[in-house]
């Protein structure tokens, strides 16, 4: 019986050693890498990241140029990779559809972050009647029984704005930081009152508003270095959208509240001390290959 050395042992071999071992597998189990993945693992971030990194480290051209490929293109790119790897479909009926599915999470990581990026570019713009009246709906969403007097006013610091005008507090995330507070008033709207009030507790609450577009930098500085990708293959059976972003920042900003209650800060003066560290147990959470971050309410 031949058995298969693990896969951390293939990957720190040195290149020619891996070359020759990944040859001779082939040789003796009939399948070439790529079919050993999709067989051996099931969906989600271990099959997609060893298929990922196969692909990136292919002396083939196709296989890495794959990587790239228009999310049209997609499924002829599989049918080339298979030609290339000799992959008969009657011998293996599930590879293409698995290959498939894996080449969508990942180039579809890449063209999210382009999505988002364009998002957080946009900036807030007070003559724009959309962006106008998604401020508005997020005022509605948060305070249904208070209405707002004017368009500047004081009001807004009741839900974590700085100053009269929100406009000013979404210079640094765009239109971005808005889109995931009203996202998370809409969808989850219990829970975004809920952690309302704990932000405006007289002891330990911090700046709705504030805090919630620091958290969409979070979220956006995690997807820009590939961190989120676990929790994406995880949960995204093919390509992930704008929409899964803002359900990961509606998981920061729902758990971050639970957090912050939790720890106590003795002053929000504490706040980039106390970000810094739910921070590290984000990261934390993500090296888990079975990482889902979704919001889990009581409600």
């Amino acid at each position: 019986m031949f058995i298969l050395p693990s896969s951390l042992l293939i990957e720190s071999l040195p290149g020619h050693f891996l070359y020759w071992l990944k040859w001779f597998i082939r040789q003796a189990t009939g399948t070439c890498e790529l079919q050993r993945i999709c067989s051996n693992y099931k969906p989600g971030a271990t099959r997609t990241t060893k298929a990922e990194y196969s692909l990136r480290s292919s002396k083939n051209k196709v296989l890495r140029e794959a990587l790239g490929t228009n999310k049209a293109k997609l499924e002829q790119c599989v049918d080339q990779i298979m030609k290339e790897k000799n992959v008969k479909p009657q011998k293996d009926p599930l590879f293409k559809e698995s290959l498939h599915i894996c080449l969508l999470q990942i180039t579809g990581n890449s063209s999210l972050y382009i999505s988002v990026e364009d998002l957080r570019k946009e900036v807030f713009n007070s003559e724009n009647q959309e962006h106008e009246a998604m401020l508005l709906k997020l005022w509605d969403l948060l305070m249904p029984t208070v209405k707002l007097e004017s368009r500047i006013t004081k009001q807004w610091g009741d839900i974590g704005f700085q100053g009269d005008d929100p406009k000013t507090d979404f210079r640094g995330m765009g239109m971005l930081g808005l889109i995931n507070l009203v996202f998370f008033s809409e969808n989850y709207t219990e829970e975004a009152r809920q952690v309302l009030s704990h932000a405006n507790h007289p002891k330990l609450g911090y700046s709705y508003a504030i805090v919630g577009i620091n958290l969409t930098e979070m979220a956006y500085s995690l997807l820009k270095s590939g961190a989120l990708k676990p929790h994406f293959y995880n949960t995204v059976l093919g390509t992930p959208e704008l929409r899964h972003f803002h359900q990961l920042y509606c998981y920061l900003a729902y758990e971050f509240d639970k957090f912050w209650v939790a720890e106590e800060p003795e002053s929000i003066m504490q706040f980039n001390q106390y970000r810094e560290k739910f921070h590290n147990i984000v990261k934390t959470h993500l090296q888990d290959p079975d990482v889902t971050l979704t919001v889990r309410s009581k409600n």
